[in-house]
Protein backbone atom coordinates (compact mmCIF):
# COMPACT_ATOMS: atom_id res chain seq x y z
CA UNK A 1 0.00 0.00 0.00
CA UNK A 2 1.23 3.38 -0.98
CA UNK A 3 2.05 5.75 2.04
CA UNK A 4 -0.56 8.16 3.42
CA UNK A 5 1.87 10.89 2.80
CA UNK A 6 1.95 10.49 -0.91
CA UNK A 7 -1.03 11.87 -3.01
CA UNK A 8 -0.12 11.92 -6.52
CA UNK A 9 -3.74 11.65 -8.22
CA UNK A 10 -5.58 13.56 -5.54
CA UNK A 11 -8.66 15.35 -5.96
CA UNK A 12 -8.23 18.39 -7.38
CA UNK A 13 -6.91 20.84 -5.16
CA UNK A 14 -4.60 24.17 -6.51
CA UNK A 15 -3.38 24.57 -2.51
CA UNK A 16 -2.05 20.78 -2.71
CA UNK A 17 1.72 20.99 -1.99
CA UNK A 18 4.69 18.46 -2.10
CA UNK A 19 8.58 18.49 -0.99
CA UNK A 20 11.14 17.44 -3.32
CA UNK A 21 14.77 17.15 -3.45
CA UNK A 22 16.30 19.57 -5.86
CA UNK A 23 19.20 18.40 -8.02
CA UNK A 24 21.62 20.81 -5.66
CA UNK A 25 20.03 18.30 -2.93
CA UNK A 26 18.23 21.08 -1.23
CA UNK A 27 14.60 20.04 0.35
CA UNK A 28 12.29 21.91 -1.99
CA UNK A 29 8.70 22.75 -1.49
CA UNK A 30 6.39 22.27 -4.49
CA UNK A 31 3.32 23.48 -5.49
CA UNK A 32 0.69 21.44 -7.33
CA UNK A 33 -0.16 23.17 -10.79
CA UNK A 34 -2.35 21.24 -13.16
CA UNK A 35 -1.76 21.42 -17.12
CA UNK A 36 -5.36 22.78 -18.56
CA UNK A 37 -6.49 22.14 -22.42
CA UNK A 38 -6.83 25.45 -24.02
CA UNK A 39 -10.34 26.99 -25.01
CA UNK A 40 -10.68 25.15 -28.53
CA UNK A 41 -9.38 21.68 -27.13
CA UNK A 42 -11.56 21.84 -23.85
CA UNK A 43 -14.88 23.01 -26.31
CA UNK A 44 -14.03 19.62 -28.34
CA UNK A 45 -13.28 17.47 -25.46
CA UNK A 46 -16.61 18.98 -23.70
CA UNK A 47 -18.48 18.23 -26.76
CA UNK A 48 -17.09 14.10 -26.42
CA UNK A 49 -18.10 14.03 -23.30
CA UNK A 50 -21.60 14.83 -23.85
CA UNK A 51 -22.00 13.04 -26.99
CA UNK A 52 -24.01 9.81 -27.15
CA UNK A 53 -21.04 7.94 -29.52
CA UNK A 54 -18.18 8.58 -26.52
CA UNK A 55 -17.58 5.00 -26.46
CA UNK A 56 -14.42 5.66 -28.61
CA UNK A 57 -11.24 7.32 -26.95
CA UNK A 58 -10.60 10.84 -27.25
CA UNK A 59 -7.33 11.81 -28.80
CA UNK A 60 -5.36 14.60 -27.48
CA UNK A 61 -2.75 16.64 -29.19
CA UNK A 62 -0.63 17.36 -25.96
CA UNK A 63 1.69 19.62 -28.03
CA UNK A 64 -0.93 21.98 -29.42
CA UNK A 65 -3.70 21.00 -27.01
CA UNK A 66 -2.79 22.05 -23.98
CA UNK A 67 -1.84 26.03 -22.28
CA UNK A 68 1.50 26.57 -21.58
CA UNK A 69 3.34 25.99 -18.17
CA UNK A 70 6.44 27.82 -16.93
CA UNK A 71 9.83 25.83 -17.64
CA UNK A 72 10.08 25.04 -14.18
CA UNK A 73 6.60 22.50 -14.75
CA UNK A 74 7.23 18.50 -14.06
CA UNK A 75 4.30 16.21 -14.61
CA UNK A 76 3.25 14.08 -11.04
CA UNK A 77 4.12 10.40 -10.50
CA UNK A 78 2.09 7.72 -12.00
CA UNK A 79 -0.01 9.29 -14.75
CA UNK A 80 0.27 7.75 -18.14
CA UNK A 81 2.38 8.38 -20.96
CA UNK A 82 2.61 8.00 -24.42
CA UNK A 83 5.68 8.46 -26.58
CA UNK A 84 7.53 10.26 -23.71
CA UNK A 85 4.34 12.90 -23.32
CA UNK A 86 2.58 12.85 -20.19
CA UNK A 87 -1.03 12.34 -20.83
CA UNK A 88 -4.12 13.73 -19.29
CA UNK A 89 -6.43 12.00 -16.62
CA UNK A 90 -10.04 11.45 -17.12
CA UNK A 91 -11.28 15.10 -16.40
CA UNK A 92 -8.65 16.40 -19.47
CA UNK A 93 -6.07 18.06 -17.13
CA UNK A 94 -2.34 16.40 -16.59
CA UNK A 95 -1.61 17.30 -12.89
CA UNK A 96 1.78 18.46 -12.36
CA UNK A 97 4.17 20.03 -10.02
CA UNK A 98 5.99 23.92 -9.56
CA UNK A 99 9.12 24.83 -7.51
CA UNK A 100 7.51 27.39 -4.55
CA UNK A 101 10.08 30.12 -5.30
CA UNK A 102 10.05 33.56 -2.45
CA UNK A 103 9.95 35.80 -5.59
CA UNK A 104 6.75 34.49 -7.26
CA UNK A 105 3.38 36.59 -6.36
CA UNK A 106 1.41 33.62 -7.30
CA UNK A 107 2.08 31.29 -4.10
CA UNK A 108 3.45 34.02 -1.85
CA UNK A 109 0.92 32.24 0.90
CA UNK A 110 3.19 28.91 0.31
CA UNK A 111 6.18 30.70 0.67
CA UNK A 112 5.48 32.03 3.74
CA UNK A 113 5.33 28.82 5.36
CA UNK A 114 8.85 27.45 4.20
CA UNK A 115 12.23 29.17 4.72
CA UNK A 116 14.90 27.42 2.49
CA UNK A 117 17.70 29.15 4.41
CA UNK A 118 16.69 27.11 7.21
CA UNK A 119 15.17 24.12 5.60
CA UNK A 120 12.22 24.03 7.77
CA UNK A 121 8.20 24.19 7.30
CA UNK A 122 5.61 25.52 9.48
CA UNK A 123 3.25 21.90 9.69
CA UNK A 124 0.07 21.23 11.95
CA UNK A 125 -0.16 17.56 13.32
CA UNK A 126 -1.39 15.53 15.81
CA UNK A 127 0.79 15.89 19.18
CA UNK A 128 3.15 12.95 19.24
CA UNK A 129 2.02 12.64 22.66
CA UNK A 130 -1.30 12.87 22.62
CA UNK A 131 -3.64 12.12 19.91
CA UNK A 132 -6.42 15.20 21.39
CA UNK A 133 -3.79 17.58 21.02
CA UNK A 134 -2.83 19.12 18.14
CA UNK A 135 0.84 20.48 17.74
CA UNK A 136 2.34 23.53 14.97
CA UNK A 137 5.91 22.98 15.03
CA UNK A 138 9.04 23.92 12.78
CA UNK A 139 9.43 20.38 11.07
CA UNK A 140 12.64 20.22 8.88
CA UNK A 141 12.04 20.04 4.73
CA UNK A 142 13.79 16.40 4.75
CA UNK A 143 11.44 14.94 7.05
CA UNK A 144 8.69 15.93 4.58
CA UNK A 145 10.40 14.73 1.32
CA UNK A 146 8.07 12.82 -1.30
CA UNK A 147 5.16 13.72 1.09
CA UNK A 148 2.41 15.78 -0.13
CA UNK A 149 0.60 18.34 1.82
CA UNK A 150 -2.65 20.80 2.50
CA UNK A 151 -1.93 24.56 2.86
CA UNK A 152 -4.63 26.25 4.99
CA UNK A 153 -4.59 29.60 6.34
CA UNK A 154 -5.99 33.29 6.56
CA UNK A 155 -6.12 33.65 2.24
CA UNK A 156 -6.66 29.82 1.88
CA UNK A 157 -10.04 28.78 0.29
CA UNK A 158 -12.51 31.25 2.42
CA UNK A 159 -10.24 30.43 5.45
CA UNK A 160 -13.10 27.90 6.97
CA UNK A 161 -11.01 27.96 10.50
CA UNK A 162 -10.04 31.65 11.03
CA UNK A 163 -6.91 31.46 11.20
CA UNK A 164 -4.96 34.75 11.22
CA UNK A 165 -5.94 37.93 10.16
CA UNK A 166 -6.00 40.61 7.02
CA UNK A 167 -3.02 42.62 9.62
CA UNK A 168 -1.47 39.31 10.13
CA UNK A 169 -2.03 36.28 8.09
CA UNK A 170 -1.06 32.72 9.35
CA UNK A 171 -0.71 29.77 6.70
CA UNK A 172 0.16 25.92 7.38
CA UNK A 173 0.76 22.77 5.97
CA UNK A 174 -1.10 19.44 6.82
CA UNK A 175 0.53 16.61 5.70
CA UNK A 176 -1.76 14.08 3.84
CA UNK A 177 -3.00 11.42 5.97
CA UNK A 178 -1.65 13.33 9.40
CA UNK A 179 -5.61 12.90 10.60
CA UNK A 180 -7.27 9.44 10.69
CA UNK A 181 -10.64 8.81 11.61
CA UNK A 182 -11.18 6.49 14.50
CA UNK A 183 -14.55 5.22 14.11
CA UNK A 184 -15.47 5.15 10.32
CA UNK A 185 -19.20 5.49 9.33
CA UNK A 186 -20.17 2.59 6.51
CA UNK A 187 -20.33 3.07 2.88
CA UNK A 188 -23.91 4.24 2.80
CA UNK A 189 -25.61 7.13 2.01
CA UNK A 190 -27.68 7.22 4.93
CA UNK A 191 -25.06 6.27 7.12
CA UNK A 192 -22.21 8.79 5.49
CA UNK A 193 -25.07 11.47 6.17
CA UNK A 194 -25.84 10.37 9.61
CA UNK A 195 -22.14 10.28 10.54
CA UNK A 196 -21.56 14.22 9.13
CA UNK A 197 -24.99 15.45 11.06
CA UNK A 198 -24.95 13.84 14.08
CA UNK A 199 -21.47 12.82 14.83
CA UNK A 200 -18.96 15.19 16.75
CA UNK A 201 -16.26 13.83 14.43
CA UNK A 202 -18.11 14.17 11.81
CA UNK A 203 -18.13 18.18 11.38
CA UNK A 204 -14.96 18.24 8.88
CA UNK A 205 -14.87 19.26 5.31
CA UNK A 206 -14.58 15.53 4.00
CA UNK A 207 -13.21 12.05 4.15
CA UNK A 208 -10.69 10.52 1.67
CA UNK A 209 -10.43 6.65 1.60
CA UNK A 210 -6.81 5.28 1.06
CA UNK A 211 -7.08 1.93 -0.65
CA UNK A 212 -4.58 -0.72 -0.53
CA UNK A 213 -4.84 -0.73 -4.07
CA UNK A 214 -3.95 2.72 -4.16
CA UNK A 215 -6.65 4.22 -5.31
CA UNK A 216 -8.23 7.43 -3.71
CA UNK A 217 -12.18 7.99 -2.62
CA UNK A 218 -13.20 11.44 -1.24
CA UNK A 219 -16.96 12.05 0.02
CA UNK A 220 -17.07 15.67 0.73
CA UNK A 221 -19.96 17.35 2.40
CA UNK A 222 -21.73 19.14 -0.93
CA UNK A 223 -21.86 15.58 -2.29
CA UNK A 224 -24.13 14.65 0.57
CA UNK A 225 -26.36 18.27 0.29
CA UNK A 226 -24.35 19.03 3.30
CA UNK A 227 -23.52 22.78 3.94
CA UNK A 228 -19.22 24.00 4.06
CA UNK A 229 -18.09 25.64 5.72
CA UNK A 230 -19.61 25.42 8.85
CA UNK A 231 -19.40 27.66 12.21
CA UNK A 232 -18.12 24.52 14.56
CA UNK A 233 -15.67 22.39 13.07
CA UNK A 234 -14.51 19.18 15.03
CA UNK A 235 -10.27 20.31 14.36
CA UNK A 236 -11.74 23.95 15.63
CA UNK A 237 -12.76 22.35 19.79
CA UNK A 238 -8.86 21.13 19.84
CA UNK A 239 -6.49 22.57 21.94
CA UNK A 240 -3.12 23.25 20.34
CA UNK A 241 0.59 23.55 20.94
CA UNK A 242 2.95 25.63 19.67
CA UNK A 243 6.04 23.63 19.85
CA UNK A 244 10.12 25.13 19.48
CA UNK A 245 12.32 23.10 20.48
CA UNK A 246 15.57 25.08 20.86
CA UNK A 247 17.74 21.66 21.27
CA UNK A 248 16.90 20.91 17.32
CA UNK A 249 16.73 24.35 15.71
CA UNK A 250 19.46 26.21 15.48
CA UNK A 251 20.09 30.06 16.75
CA UNK A 252 18.86 31.54 13.57
CA UNK A 253 15.95 29.27 12.93
CA UNK A 254 14.55 30.14 16.39
CA UNK A 255 14.79 33.83 16.10
CA UNK A 256 12.73 33.17 12.73
CA UNK A 257 10.00 31.12 15.10
CA UNK A 258 10.17 33.72 17.35
CA UNK A 259 9.27 36.46 15.03
CA UNK A 260 6.46 34.68 13.78
CA UNK A 261 4.40 34.00 16.86
CA UNK A 262 5.71 37.10 18.93
CA UNK A 263 3.19 39.84 19.35
CA UNK A 264 1.74 41.63 18.16
CA UNK A 265 -0.02 38.13 18.77
CA UNK A 266 -1.52 36.33 15.97
CA UNK A 267 -4.45 35.42 18.01
CA UNK A 268 -5.27 36.54 21.03
CA UNK A 269 -4.68 33.61 23.14
CA UNK A 270 -1.10 33.30 22.07
CA UNK A 271 0.68 34.60 25.30
CA UNK A 272 4.28 33.01 24.26
CA UNK A 273 6.14 31.30 21.46
CA UNK A 274 7.96 28.63 23.28
CA UNK A 275 5.49 26.11 24.21
CA UNK A 276 1.83 26.65 25.02
CA UNK A 277 -1.49 25.42 25.25
CA UNK A 278 -4.89 26.97 24.70
CA UNK A 279 -8.16 26.81 23.06
CA UNK A 280 -7.53 27.87 19.42
CA UNK A 281 -9.56 27.81 16.68
CA UNK A 282 -8.18 24.90 15.28
CA UNK A 283 -8.00 23.37 11.59
CA UNK A 284 -8.01 20.16 9.05
CA UNK A 285 -8.90 20.36 5.53
CA UNK A 286 -9.80 16.91 5.71
CA UNK A 287 -9.76 13.96 7.71
CA UNK A 288 -7.17 11.52 6.01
Amino acid sequence: MRRLGSVQRKMPCVFVTEVKEEPSGQPYLWARLDRKPNKLAEKRFKNFLHSKQNSKEFFWNVEEDFKPVPECWIPAKEIEQLNGNPMPDENGHIPGWVPVEKNNKQYCWHSSVVNYEFEIALVLKHHPDDPGLLEISAVPLSDLLEQTLELIGTNINGNPYGLGSKKHPLHLLIPHGAFQIRNLPTLKHNDLLSWFEGCREGKIEGIVWHCNDGCLIKVHRHHLGLCWPIPDTYMNSKPVVINMNLNKLSRKTSVWFQILFSPPCLWPHIMCFYTLLSNLQSFSPYSL
